[in-house]
C-alpha cells in the first residue's frame, strides 16, 4: 500500500529536515554532557597552608608551623605576623580544619588562586565563595569582610 504524502501535507523534504534536526539535537546533547562522556575531577586550587594539609597529625602540623601561641588537643592558634594568624583544628589528633586570617588582606593569596573566579558580594559589601571538592571530601572558602580594615579569611575543612 502506498502512502500519499500530498493528503497528509508532509513532503519528503520535510521528513529529511526533521531527521537532520533530530540528529543535530542528539549531537548537541552529547557535546553538552562532555565530549568524552566522562566528567573531569575538579583539581583543587588551594589545599594546604604553609605545608599543613588536612589529615596530618597534630605533631606534623606543629613541626611545619612551629610552636603555637595557644595549644590544646582540639585546636592550635598561631600568630605568624602582625597581619596573619592561623587556627588549626584537630579531631582524633588529625587536622580537620585550617583557617587563616589576614588583617587588611596583607599577605593573603589572591582569591583566584584559592577559589577561582566568581566571588559573591553580600548586601553588606563583603565578598565570599566556597568550593566543594566532593571526590576528595573537603571544601575551601574565601571571605573578605567589608570593614574599613578588611580581614581576609581562608578556610579549608573536611567533609563529614
Amino acid at each position: 500500500m502506498r502512502h500519499n504524502t500530498e493528503r497528509s501535507g508532509i513532503r519528503p523534504i520535510d521528513l529529511v529536515y526533521f531527521a537532520i534536526g533530530v540528529i543535530l539535537l542528539l549531537m548537541f546533547a552529547i557535546v553538552a554532557n562532555g565530549q568524552t562522556g566522562h566528567s573531569q575531577v575538579q583539581q583543587p586550587l588551594y589545599s594546604e597552608y604553609r605545608g599543613v594539609r588536612l589529615g596530618l597529625t597534630a605533631e606534623e602540623a606543629r613541626a611545619k608551623l612551629g610552636a603555637p601561641a595557644m595549644m590544646s588537643d582540639e585546636q592550635d592558634f598561631y600568630v605568624l605576623s602582625a597581619n596573619e594568624t592561623a587556627q588549626i583544628v584537630y579531631a582524633d589528633k588529625k587536622v580537620v580544619t585550617i583557617s587563616t586570617d589576614y588583617t587588611g588582606g596583607i599577605g593573603a593569596p589572591d582569591y583566584k588562586s584559592v577559589v577561582g573566579e566568581g566571588l559573591l558580594q553580600r548586601p553588606d559589601g563583603s565578598l565570599f565563595r566556597m568550593v566543594l571538592y566532593d571526590s576528595q571530601r573537603f571544601w575551601v572558602s574565601y571571605n573578605k569582610s567589608a570593614s574599613v580594615v578588611p580581614t581576609v579569611t581562608i578556610t579549608i575543612g573536611t567533609m563529614k
